[in-house]
């Protein structure tokens, strides 16, 4: 379960999040979604633990501070990081060893079969492109077997093989109790996996719903009628704003 608790950002004057709740159940899917500028970014990164914040953030009824809450939470950016003199098996590894991961090493080759890596895992981080960093991430989040995964536009930069194997990773996460919340743009992604959707504005959610109380109701169409909004999809969100600022220091 994941539960976000009067989360509240301030940036100088600049409120960027205002007193926002809601709650992910246990083996559920939930959406955040939001036009441009609406704070998804800050949500997203406080709960991740690279912003300070009023409020709470309960990872599985713990502290999402505590290291008990830390070990079974999994964080895949929107932008990967990777360590330029470190394989992509040495990334995995070095997940699986600092959260002492039961995962075994048939399953490690799994994963990497599963995401077309098998003949890259000998490749050093600085030789990778945008979508293989992105495959990399999701596979150290996944590594870890967590209880609760945040997803921050994941299917960004991925190819069409991969973006079909991600979803199936998150119906089987799903499936085996898995709390999941994603942050995208990518609607039309998202449309057989969601249970739960917030929809955020200026800071706030306007709306929670769940996919009984919609029934058929078009994901698109109902976030277009809640935020009266008509962008394109896929835009990157607040790019150059103060979310950018929330460096892992600050923690």
């Amino acid at each position: 379960m994941l539960e976000i608790q009067n989360l509240t950002k301030r940036y100088g004057k600049h409120l960027a999040v205002d007193h926002v709740s809601f709650t992910v159940p246990d083996g559920q899917v939930g959406i955040l979604l939001g036009p441009n500028g609406a704070g998804k970014s800050t949500i997203i990164k406080s709960i991740a633990g690279l912003l300070r914040y009023e409020g709470g953030v309960g990872i599985c009824r713990m502290n999402s501070r505590d290291r008990e809450a830390k070990k079974i939470f999994a964080y895949v950016p929107e932008l990967p990081a990777m360590y330029d003199a470190l394989t992509v098996r040495e990334h995995i590894e070095y997940v699986r060893r600092a959260y002492h991961s039961p995962i075994t090493d048939e399953e490690i080759e799994e994963l990497l079969r599963r995401f077309e890596l098998e003949d890259k895992q000998n490749k050093l981080g600085n030789e990778l492109s945008k979508g293989m960093m992105q495959k990399v991430s999701i596979l150290c989040a996944l590594s870890i077997k967590p209880k609760v995964i945040l997803l921050d536009e994941p299917m960004v930069g991925l190819d069409p093989a991969a973006i079909k194997e991600l979803k199936q990773v998150v119906l089987e996460l799903r499936q085996a109790g898995v709390t999941i919340l994603i942050s995208t743009h990518m609607l039309e992604m998202v449309k057989e996996l969601w249970d739960v959707m917030f929809v955020m504005e200026k800071g706030r959610i306007l709306g929670i719903y769940t996919r009984e109380d919609t029934k058929d109701d078009d994901i698109e169409e109902l976030f277009f009628k809640v935020t009266g909004s008509h962008e394109e999809n896929g835009g990157q969100e607040e790019s150059g704003s103060h979310e950018e600022n929330g460096k892992a220091g600050e923690e």
